[in-house]
């Protein structure tokens, strides 16, 4: 699997029907422990070839470190979240999805892992608003000599904007699947 980072990007783009979601859960440490059969075809996986491996297997590189940051903060503090995530396929495809995510707990209630149930996102909101968004977060990234400070600006910029718009990103998210749908 390691070798899939350096898979190129074809730009194209992926489908999946609208009455199918796409389900994965992982361990705490993110590497997957199960994935139902759409995600796999949409992501071009077998089975055998994804549980155990890291869920970020389908990173794709437009989507902003800091977003993710965002996501592993929340989920791992024990709440759930919603964002619009692009993926990569296994041969350099690419699809988004609105991800809904949220941790697992144990009969002690203690966060055993996590499952994201991801369905097809809203085509506006992604060109819209998500699109012109990630790039400006990715532009920041880039402008740092490591990964972990563009992250950190990343991550301070965006949090600068919801404050600017007076607003949550839980908020905002909803405000957009609602305002859009």
């Amino acid at each position: 699997m390691a070798g899939n980072s350096k898979i190129h990007l074809t730009g194209v783009e992926r489908f999946f029907p609208a009455e199918q979601f796409l389900v994965s859960k992982t361990d705490l440490k993110g590497r997957v422990t199960y994935a139902n059969r759409v995600f796999l075809d949409i992501a071009g996986y077998q089975e055998k070839e994804l549980l155990g491996q890291p869920h970020s297997v389908i990173r794709h590189p437009d989507m902003p470190r800091c977003v993710f940051k965002l996501l592993w903060d929340t989920v791992m503090d024990g709440r759930e979240i919603f964002a619009y995530v692009v993926n990569r396929a296994r041969n350099g495809d690419h699809y988004w999805v609105f991800a809904h995510v949220t941790p697992s707990f144990d009969a002690a209630g203690q966060i055993n892992g996590y499952h994201s149930n991801r369905r097809i996102p809203n085509r506006t909101v992604i060109d819209e608003v998500i699109s012109p968004l990630y790039r400006s977060l990715l532009a920041e990234e880039a402008k740092h000599g490591n990964r972990k400070d563009g992250m950190q600006s990343s991550h301070a910029m965006l949090l600068k904007m919801l404050e600017e718009k007076e607003t949550s990103y839980e908020e905002l998210i909803f405000a957009l699947s609602n305002d859009n749908s």
